[in-house]
């Protein structure tokens, strides 16, 4: 698999090779390492590095991903549609609710009960790492429930905002 790697602006070859399962070789540049990737839960990665331990947060960006480890955000852009159709067909489904990716704070509520709302609308805000993440309504419909306020922390588990979808023709 092959990505291009930015970070602060600088771009970067980054291709990963599996080895067995959970286990690749991960090329940056010239430099090569031994990395084991564990899912914890659909946004939280367990990483060995080399022998060393961290943990990931992974949230959607508008073209690839956000990833934040030890505290530095990377983001993470495919390269071709070879890489994107992997990663489609990886297992991972589109999300459906409207959880965090992380734990966070929030900082910006977008709707109230009752509003309608299109897929991609953003509806809640979340800071978490000294970064704002807008979270989007999945599909069209009307917001039914808004569980979380301003301030509250919370956590990949919380459902933040209940959304009831408008099928086909309603």
């Amino acid at each position: 698999m092959e990505y291009q790697l930015n970070i602060n602006k600088e771009r970067q070859q980054l291709t990963m090779t599996p080895k067995e399962e959970g286990q690749y070789e991960i090329c940056i540049g010239e430099a090569s390492h031994n990395a084991g990737i564990e899912w914890i839960s659909e946004h939280i990665l367990h990483l060995t590095i080399d022998g060393k331990q961290s943990t990931a947060y992974v949230a959607d960006g508008p073209d690839g991903k956000i990833i934040m480890i030890d505290g530095q955000v990377w983001f993470v852009e495919d390269q071709g549609t070879a890489a994107r159709k992997q990663r489609c067909s990886s297992g991972q489904k589109t999300p459906t609710e409207v959880r965090p990716p992380m734990p966070a704070v929030v900082s910006q509520v977008l709707v109230e009960k009752g509003n309608a709302v299109k897929a991609g609308q953003g509806v809640i805000v979340v800071s978490a790492m000294k970064m704002e993440t807008t979270l989007t309504a999945p599909f069209d419909g009307i917001v039914e429930n808004i569980n979380a306020s301003v301030g509250d922390k919370v956590t990949p588990k919380q459902i933040l905002v209940d959304i009831t979808e408008n099928k086909a023709g309603e």
